[in-house]
């Protein structure tokens, strides 16, 4: 489809979908740090998400909206202790926070991101 462009396309998602200049990340987990702690699974996130912005021409100072899943909403704290030393000062997205049931327990954060190109 013309001015839709997806990037790590797989059968059931991609990663990132681009259209009218605004990148779509899918809910980004940490498959690196499975069953680590919030804290370390944030950071893997996070630094997914730098990667998948980078290679859609963009990065975490244009990201508009966020949403964060927490497996367990008492660790909201330990999230937000990565979260805030990595969002830009004065470039903090709307964004909300919920506790949900993730797709495996060996997940306990998963977060989505919409940002501008």
């Amino acid at each position: 489809m013309a001015g839709i462009e997806r990037l790590e396309t797989g059968p059931r998602m991609s990663q990132a979908v681009i259209h009218n200049d605004l990148v779509y990340l899918a809910g980004q987990v940490a498959s690196e740090a499975k069953g680590a702690s919030v804290h370390e699974q944030t950071k893997n996130i996070l630094q997914r998400i730098d990667a998948l912005l980078a290679a859609a021409g963009t990065d975490k100072s244009r990201i508009l909206s966020v949403t964060v899943w927490l497996a367990d909403i008492r660790k909201f704290d330990e999230m937000n202790g990565v979260w805030d030393k990595w969002v830009p000062p004065g470039a903090t997205p709307a964004r909300a926070c919920v506790e949900a049931k993730l797709a495996t327990t060996e997940y306990a954060v998963e977060i989505g991101v919409i940002a501008a190109r």
